[in-house]
């Protein structure tokens, strides 16, 4: 049996705004597996333990760009340690020329991007040049860059959410796709793009869920589908319901329109970084101590 720390519980806590016993036991039943016992909580206490999963812990800006043609554009993620430099000129500057040579040139990846001629050197130059002028971490985390024969529409919501759409349609379509995308944070267009494990993982919720019913196999094999559908239609773009119409869906709206959409990419600023907390209290304690 793993030794259940207080590290541990206030780790899974933080992930999932479980009261703390709760936490605590659900590290005991999973035998310390901090994902085991998210996911043991999930099952007892409903979409509550996903919600602080989804906090967005690191600073930094997403910048778009889109060609004069509007035939290629660009989305580009770049972090920093504090919400400051992230609206500090020289940042957003070069976080938008990045976004720029992205769609130019179109690297291969990050570290492509990396080696680019870039103002007087290369990208890497320059930003290693920024750190030493700002005095704080930068880093390129990831970009995306989409070329297309219709049309590309765009949308940035605080510098922290940006969304690429590439779509055939009027241009206000264009832009209702990109808002309710930022909005509604789908995970892909339809259920063909959602990932194999998110949907593994919400099925095993759901089993576990359904068996404690003490429902017939059939039953539970049916509730267990019919959660799993329900998930789907929540994170694929063309089924979610219209924000500016919720009585259609994404896709009743765009065949209302005579448009379609081929893909997008949604950035949400530090989505997925686990960013370290300080405890400015504790720290005066302990300084005071060693004092």
């Amino acid at each position: 049996m793993a030794q259940i720390t207080a590290t541990m519980v206030k780790e899974l806590r933080e992930k999932t705004d479980a009261p703390m016993m709760e936490c605590k036991k659900a590290l005991t039943e999973a035998d310390g597996d901090l994902a085991r016992a998210e996911e043991i909580l999930r099952v007892k206490l409903g979409s509550k333990a996903s919600k602080a999963a989804a906090r967005i812990t690191a600073e930094g800006l997403v910048g778009l760009y889109i060609a004069a043609d509007g035939k290629v554009g660009s989305v580009v993620e770049v972090n920093c340690e504090t919400d400051f430099v992230a609206k500090n000129d020289d940042f957003v500057a070069f976080v938008n020329d990045v976004a720029q040579l992205v769609a130019e040139k179109a690297p291969a990846d990050v570290a492509a991007l990396n080696e680019l001629s870039f103002r007087d050197g290369t990208v890497e130059s320059v930003r290693a040049a920024l750190v030493g002028k700002i005095g704080e971490n930068m880093t390129i985390r990831r970009f995306e860059r989409f070329e297309t024969a219709d049309k590309l529409a765009s949308y940035v919501h605080g510098g922290r959410i940006g969304v690429l759409v590439d779509f055939a349609g009027d241009d206000e379509v264009g832009k209702d796709i990109a808002m309710h995308v930022a909005a509604s944070k789908p995970k892909a267009l339809s259920a063909d793009g959602v990932p194999a494990e998110d949907i593994e993982r919400e099925r095993s919720v759901a089993q576990q869920k359904a068996a404690e019913s003490g429902k017939p196999a059939e039953i539970v094999a049916k509730m267990v589908e019919g959660s799993v559908q329900k998930y789907l239609k929540e994170v694929t773009l063309l089924s979610q319901p219209f924000v500016k119409n919720d009585k259609q869906s994404v896709e009743q709206m765009l065949k209302e329109k005579g448009a379609k959409v081929n893909r997008f990419a949604l950035y949400v600023v530090g989505e997925g970084i686990e960013k370290k907390v300080e405890d400015f209290a504790a720290e005066v304690a302990a300084a005071a101590g060693n004092a």
